[in-house]
């Protein structure tokens, strides 16, 4: 009877060992087949959300009615759905011989195309905004809108300036651009934000932060008392001026004072080109505001959440949300794995409570 036990025992350590190893292998072989199908660089995901939204309230409606009012509105749907179709049809008829008569335009129904961006310190996020972005202009016609989803701290001054260039693009191809923030636009965030044609913040959104700011550490004294020499050789008045290692003289700490009051300059113009009806010099303090009290300013338009634009454009637009996603390689994927893994971790310990710590 041992044995038996035994024997089914380490079959059944067999049987996991294979299933892992399928699993693996399967697991590589679709990562593969989807590079494949991807391209050099990545691939494009777009998502009608419209549909997403009749999804949710289909959900919501199985459970909430019951099973007479469910059936009275299935019809009804049906029914519109049929007259739909054939007034389409018709219009579609009628659009076609028009435009053979005299060239009119195709009267369709107008497209909302939705963006994301998700900024750091070094606005990554653009490598997927420029392909969005060159995507949606090949497609879109002035009748159409761009609407952003916008959330970014700021960061380095020439990644969002790059940042701000790409959506530039939507502007000169004359497509409406709606940009929301639902969380924060600062800094280099309100960079990009101040280009739209409507601006939507949710109520406590933060917004401005319109300053430019250096700082890094500096060791020099460090190594002074412990005589310890650094040796720096460079060609050029202001090659160097602040270091980490160097002594700071203050010719170089004036000149990189200049520096960040042109680029500050350069950023009030911006803003103020962008969003002409601030008064600027009030609002380029490097402070900082919740949008009710930004809209006070004239630094957004409207307050309102993105969920409320989305929702809103879904009534009256098709509604698609564009993704570039670049192509990972299995070591990628692995270490996204276990970075969101320490990080769940991680909070998980910090949010416990503390009477549970100290017992």
């Amino acid at each position: 009877m041992e044995y038996l036990i035994e024997y089914g025992m380490f079959l059944a350590k067999a049987a996991t060992i294979v299933v892992a190893i399928v699993i693996v292998v399967g697991t590589i072989a679709a990562a593969g087949s989807k590079q494949k199908k991807a391209g050099k660089k990545g691939f494009l995901k777009v998502t009608r959300l419209n549909d997403h939204l009749d999804e949710m309230r289909d959900a919501m409606r199985e459970t909430v009615l019951d099973k007479d009012h469910l059936k009275l509105a299935h019809k009804e749907e049906k029914k519109q759905a049929k007259a739909d179709k054939k007034d389409k049809k018709a219009k579609l008829k009628q659009e076609q011989k028009q435009k053979e008569v005299d060239g009119a335009e195709d009267n369709r129904k107008p497209r909302v195309y939705v963006l994301n961006f998700k900024g750091n310190i070094a606005a990554d996020a653009v490598a997927s905004l420029r392909e969005e972005i060159t995507a949606v202009i090949s497609m879109a016609e002035n009748s159409d809108e761009v609407i952003l989803r916008l959330e970014s701290p700021g960061g380095m001054v020439h990644a969002y300036g790059l940042a701000s260039s790409q959506l530039l693009r939507i502007k000169n191809a004359k497509i409406p651009l709606t940009i929301c923030v639902d969380k924060v636009a600062a800094s280099g965030g309100y960079m990009m934000a101040c280009l739209a044609d409507k601006l939507v913040a949710a109520p406590f959104a933060i917004i401005g932060s319109i300053g430019v700011l250096v700082q890094l550490p500096n060791f020099h004294k460090v190594l002074k008392k412990h005589d310890v020499d650094y040796e720096q050789i460079s060609a050029g008045e202001y090659k160097r001026t602040l270091s980490v290692f160097g002594e700071i003289t203050q010719k170089g700490r004036d000149k990189v004072q200049e520096d960040v009051e042109n680029i500050h300059d350069i950023f009030k113009s911006w803003v103020k080109d962008h969003r002409p009806s601030i008064e600027i010099d009030k609002i380029s303090t490097g402070e900082t505001w919740v949008a009710m009290q930004a809209k006070e300013r004239y630094m957004v338009d409207e307050i309102k959440t993105s969920d409320e634009c989305l929702v809103a454009a879904c009534n009256d637009a098709e509604v698609f949300e564009v993704e570039y996603e670049f192509k990972k390689s299995i070591q990628d994927k692995l270490g996204r794995v276990l970075e969101e893994s320490s990080f769940k971790v991680l909070s998980r310990w910090f949010d416990r409570p503390t009477d549970d710590i100290y017992q």
